[in-house]
């Protein structure tokens, strides 16, 4: 994801959002629009990576997997419609343990576990503006993963509704996987997941 670019001046909302073209993503956070660069080959790699072993745990559990492109729409309060949603967001993958929260379009509310794997255009958005606006929405986890510097970090909301401390791992530290605490028995080994290509 890119900076901001849409008038900036205008706030915008999934009524909009549904009518640009299909073959431009984009993101709303508070109404800005914000155009997804295309993921290249490795970020795909290790988003599949991540989300076949997230399929495979999550054979006969509740809980669902979902991969971008997905409208997640997040709303505010007074959104009660969807159409005035000032928030949608494509994490590269989504759990969902509630089943009420999906929709034919993809899901309304905070999901159980965001993950962004993040990229040099959408950085800057994915530790900032996104965390925040998780943090602040409800979700349970939130697992960044960066290629390049070959880390992951996990957040846990907390009692007080905050992330806390992240709970990262890198190969180089080689101290083993590094686990879901929402999904219990779940676990991600850097070095694999950073040797999928």
């Amino acid at each position: 994801m890119g900076e901001a670019a849409r008038n900036l001046d205008q706030k915008f909302s999934y009524r909009d959002y549904l009518s640009w073209p299909e073959d431009e993503r984009w993101e709303l956070i508070e109404g800005i629009a914000y155009q997804m660069a295309a993921p290249n080959r490795r970020h795909q790699a290790i988003s599949m990576f991540i989300s076949r072993k997230l399929g495979n745990f999550l054979e006969g559990k509740p809980c669902r997997v979902y991969a971008a492109p997905f409208d997640v729409l997040l709303s505010e309060l007074g959104e009660e419609d969807d159409g005035d949603v000032s928030n949608v967001v494509e994490p590269d993958l989504v759990v969902f343990c509630d089943s009420s929260k999906l929709t034919t379009a993809g899901a309304r509310g905070a999901p159980d576990i965001a993950i962004e794997v993040i990229s040099p255009s959408n950085t800057v958005l994915a530790l900032r503006k996104k965390f925040d606006l998780y943090e602040r929405m409800g979700v349970r986890e939130y697992w960044i993963v960066d290629p390049a510097g070959e880390w992951i970090k996990r957040f846990d909301r907390g009692a007080d509704g905050r992330f806390g401390e992240a709970e990262g791992r890198d190969p180089a530290m080689k101290k083993g996987p590094i686990a879901s605490i929402v999904l219990e028995g779940f676990s991600i080994d850097p070095a694999e997941l950073f040797a999928a290509e």
